[in-house]
């Protein structure tokens, strides 16, 4: 079987951010780099499935990233992914959610792929869209939210996570499944692993080798990011006394609808 992990290379989370005024982008030089948490999780759910079904499970990363970013790649392999496919092309550059998730269906496909998994946000953008986005790209069933992932007879069983508990799903192979922090806290490299990783395959891709043509990058962007500013300040809070709680009740009632909230 083989399991497909994508892996976007986000700033430190404990890092500062700040937005370039020009470009309107995310400022990535000078700051840590590092794998996006919730693709570590998803990481931790394909390794821990390889270890359950044995034989010749094998998992790949597959990330758009500039090349100066291999060795935080390569944590992946340490961590226990088997190889990684790196997009490290500039024209790919800036692209938006629908070109991501596109440009990273056709690596995907040109490698094949029986399950790809995916964290369900990434740090810097939290949209949260990519997952679908790829499922509609593959032309696979796309399963959300899962804290945890079997696969038995080729074919695929979640528990999808809810407010209330979870749902158990299934679904055909091939397939596409984000998933939650509730799969298990990822594993650290360990020193075998990390020495290991050196010798591991990382195969850089360029937009040409997957055949896309026509615009790329913010040129083939659908969407724009017209402004940007500053959230305005915190209003100081409003304190009442009411007589009691009919009064109080009212209060809050009177404010939400004032705030068209209800």
């Amino acid at each position: 079987m083989k399991i497909v992990v994508t892996l976007k290379v986000v700033p430190d989370p404990n890092s500062s951010k700040r937005i370039d005024p020009n470009t309107k982008r995310l400022v990535r030089a000078g700051v840590d780099l590092v794998i996006n948490p919730y693709d570590e999780y998803a990481l931790e759910a394909a390794l821990q499935l390889k270890e359950k079904l044995g034989g010749d499970t094998t998992v790949t990363v597959v990330s758009m990233v500039p090349e100066q970013n291999k060795e935080v790649v390569r944590k992946a392999l340490a961590m226990g992914a088997d190889d990684a496919v790196m997009l490290s092309d500039p024209a790919l550059e800036a692209s938006d959610v629908w070109e991501t998730a596109s440009i990273l269906a056709e690596a995907i496909k040109k490698n094949g792929f029986d399950l790809v998994i995916c964290g369900g946000l990434s740090d810097d953008g939290s949209t949260g869209a990519v997952p679908g986005a790829l499922a509609e790209h593959l032309g696979v069933p796309g399963l959300t939210n899962a804290r945890h992932v079997d696969v038995a007879h080729g074919k695929l069983k979640i528990k999808r996570e809810t407010d209330s508990g979870y749902q158990v799903i299934s679904g055909p192979l091939p397939a596409m499944v984000s998933v939650t922090m509730g799969v298990g806290e990822p594993r650290y490299p360990s020193l075998k692993g990390i020495m290991g990783a050196k010798k591991k395959t990382i195969t850089m891709t360029s937009h040409a080798e997957l055949g896309l043509n026509g615009a790329l990058g913010a040129d083939g962007a659908k969407t724009e990011l017209v402004e940007l500013g500053a959230p305005p300040a915190r209003a100081k809070g409003q304190v009442v006394t009411p007589a009691d709680g009919a009064e109080g009740a009212k209060i809050i009632f009177d404010f939400l609808r004032q705030k068209k909230l209800i």
